[in-house]
């Protein structure tokens, strides 16, 4: 399956994700761990003495992106890994077997084996924010804590599909400018300018909703929990959530964190580009919550 839908939108997505990366106003290192999977990019930043913390972005988007306001100040406290999940819009680059027998479990077992790390912290944002729960589950031992910004824990495929339609259509299927802007505002709460005004930002999320294959991600399952499950995240986990979310934000949601007794903020006047938005919040909530 091709992850781009021309050799030149594939080299615009890469020159923008480059320039975002320049923006980040931060030192960094870009490593590649070699998978099962393929090759598995991270952009490293922050003392190695320091916590290490992993960050996974969403679907359909990438690091570069995802944590441009972010990165500078978590990385002041943490050594940070951020990571371009396999089949996704980054430099991560998927393999045959991923697209057979894709396990997020065993891609990040050997991700931190990689990285040569045994127990770390781990931050996501929407679907980031269920690979980093996801994880916790499956490897108690290894996580000390979690914060899932733009995510819950869903009870069914249909609310994920349904809910990620209504979100995203009909913008996302006409990837004009226009629409962009468009699907922006939808998105998010009334600080939707943050994004907005730049530039650089907006035109690499252009190009990644015209040149990107988003079905090179559907190897990604997301796997529904029962409620006995979740007792091992009670006290090691926070989920931070827009107040104008419309995909994290809506009753069925909250009365699952609420039932099975998951911490949770709703962030005032944030969507679910919540950690742009909200960035100064969102980033003293993360650093208070993990140190």
């Amino acid at each position: 399956m091709k992850r781009y839908k021309s050799t030149s939108g594939r080299q615009l997505i890469y020159d923008s994700y480059n320039t975002l990366l320049k923006s980040w106003k931060t030192d960094f290192e870009e490593k590649d761990i070699v998978t099962s999977y393929g090759q598995t990019h991270i952009i490293v930043a922050g003392d190695p003495q320091n916590p290490p913390l992993l960050l996974f972005h969403g679907t359909a988007d990438n690091s570069a992106m995802m944590w441009v306001y972010n990165i500078k100040e978590l990385s002041e406290r943490f050594y940070v890994l951020a990571v371009d999940a396999i089949g996704g819009s980054g430099k991560s680059e998927p393999n045959a077997h991923y697209y057979k027998y894709f396990d997020q479990i065993t891609w990040i077992d050997e991700i931190l084996a990689g990285l040569g790390i045994q127990q770390i912290n781990i931050c996501g944002v929407s679907y980031g924010a269920y690979l980093s729960y996801y994880y916790a589950l499956e490897r108690p031992s290894r996580v000390h804590k979690i914060v899932c910004l733009a995510g819950g824990i869903p009870s069914s495929q249909f609310e994920v599909m349904s809910r990620m339609m209504a979100a995203f259509l009909p913008e996302a299927l006409f990837p004009t400018e226009k629409n962009c802007r468009k699907l922006l505002k939808k998105l998010s709460g009334p600080y939707y300018s943050r994004l907005e005004v730049n530039e650089i930002l907006m035109k690499h999320w252009y190009y990644l909703l015209k040149y990107f294959n988003n079905r090179s991600m559907m190897q990604h399952k997301i796997q529904i929990h029962k409620d006995s499950e979740l007792t091992i995240l009670n006290d090691r986990v926070i989920f931070l959530i827009g107040q104008f979310d419309r995909l994290s934000n809506h009753s069925k949601a909250i009365k699952r964190l609420q039932d099975n007794k998951i911490n949770y903020k709703i962030i005032k006047d944030a969507g679910h580009a919540i950690n742009h938005e909200q960035s100064d919040i969102i980033n003293k909530e993360i650093i208070e919550f993990l140190l």
